[in-house]
């Protein structure tokens, strides 16, 4: 079996369990931008609270926060957690689509999508599992999001090196699934409701959909 169908087995039984989850939850694509950013290092329900409060405020827009003060802006994302750091990068972000997009996602999204990657990764603030939240969510461009969860579950179903980075990881999905939005989008948002539930850093084993397969108990997965 070739790496590409085991990966494709493994979404399927992963699928199949958990049913469509249908992430990422935003109105708009600038939402999803704003979002990908806040959610840095804290929970998606802290995300939640920030978003609310910007709206609230008639902010969630490139040019509301664009015009908005730092400090303000740090007040409102306060429930996010490092609310200076995220202010200056949600700031950082806009200004940077401001000066390079006029402000327009459509025009950001409109050329080739591997160009705007290693252009969104120079933009302070913005890493790799941010960016292609943004291009993938935001945007609709099949580039595959990698997190800890990612690493942590296909290192123990032995398809990566407890080492492996960030670009390795991806290179796993990119290099051997088709390259599609709605595939890279359901897989993602499965791998970390999978580990959630059950590939913990302590893994609950009992009921896992991929428990056979798993080297959790130092045995190669036969997939």
């Amino acid at each position: 079996m070739t790496v590409g169908q085991q990966l494709l087995n493994i979404f399927k039984r992963m699928y199949h369990f958990h049913g469509p989850l249908q992430w990422w939850p935003a109105e708009t694509p600038f939402e999803v931008c704003v979002g990908a950013i806040l959610t840095q290092n804290t929970a998606w329900t802290n995300v939640e609270r920030a978003i609310a409060a910007l709206k609230a405020r008639d902010l969630l827009s490139a040019e509301g926060l664009h015009a908005v003060a730092a400090g303000e802006l740090a007040a409102l994302i306060r429930p996010a957690g490092y609310f200076n750091v995220k202010s200056s990068r949600l700031k950082a972000f806009v200004g940077w689509l401001s000066v390079h997009h006029g402000g327009s996602l459509e025009r950001m999204f409109a050329g080739d999508w591997r160009v705007l990657r290693g252009e969104l990764l120079k933009v302070r603030g913005i890493g790799p599992e941010t960016c292609d939240s943004i291009l993938l969510y935001a945007g609709q461009k099949p580039t595959f999001v990698v997190d800890a969860y990612t690493r942590r579950l296909f290192h123990r179903l032995g398809l990566l090196p407890e080492e492996a980075g960030y670009e390795q990881t991806r290179s796993l999905f990119m290099d051997n699934l088709p390259n599609r939005v709605p595939l890279f989008n359901e897989y993602h948002a499965l791998i970390v409701e999978q580990c959630k539930q059950f590939c913990r850093t302590r893994p609950r084993c009992d009921g896992c959909p991929l428990a056979n397969r798993c080297c959790c108990k130092n045995t190669r997965p036969a997939l």
